[in-house]
């Protein structure tokens, strides 16, 4: 198999996002891929995120995680993008990241990657689905490879989320099915990007 870069990019303000994605990042790993992790700067300032300390401790907890860069994205075969669901759409902090890929764009940079997305909500039903639609879009326009966990492997009959990774925070910690799917796409998103990237070879 083609050994293929795939980055895992995402936002977490307290946790959750983040948990998702080192685990997508442990099923690329394992697929076989030079893996990325991560994170979108946090933008809020101090003082706000101290009035929440579930929030001040994921900042320190995840201190030692590359913030991530358009470079990453041109280094990419494949992107995992990951965030919180805000009103049923990505998270801004996550947005601006993508809206600074324009130059990229423009220059045909982001075409023909694999693309695919997770997220989390406080609530079930809470915009989990839409915010991964959400992302879709962009991918359509950077003529990206759109590449869902579907109902490609039992795991996925138990999370019940076809479009990709997600969990309900407001029920607890993110679980261990939660984790299992993020792992699943992930690995399916490596073998895919692989899958394509030896058959524009030969």
């Amino acid at each position: 198999m083609e050994t293929v870069n795939v980055a895992i990019v995402y936002y977490s303000a307290t946790g959750t996002v983040h948990a998702l994605a080192r685990a997508a990042a442990e099923g690329a790993e394992k697929a076989g891929a030079d893996v990325r992790l991560r994170k979108i700067a946090e933008p809020a300032p101090p003082e706000v995120i101290d009035t929440r300390p579930e929030w001040a401790q994921h900042v320190r907890d995840t201190a030692d995680v590359p913030v991530a860069t358009v470079d990453d994205l041109a280094w990419a075969d494949a992107v995992l993008f990951g965030t919180p669901t805000r009103f049923g759409n990505p998270a801004s902090p996550l947005r601006a990241f993508i809206e600074a890929a324009g130059p990229l764009w423009f220059q045909g940079k982001l075409a023909d990657k694999v693309y695919s997305a997770f997220t989390a909500s406080n609530t079930a039903h809470g915009g989990q689905e839409s915010t991964i639609l959400a992302l879709a879009n962009t991918f359509y326009h950077w003529g990206g490879i759109i590449v869902p966990p579907g109902y490609t492997d039992p795991i996925q009959f138990q999370s019940g989320n076809p479009y990709g990774a997600s969990h309900v925070a407001g029920e607890g910690p993110v679980s261990e099915v939660a984790l299992q799917s993020a792992r699943h796409q992930a690995r399916r998103v490596t073998e895919t990007a692989a899958a394509f990237k030896t058959g524009r070879a030969a």
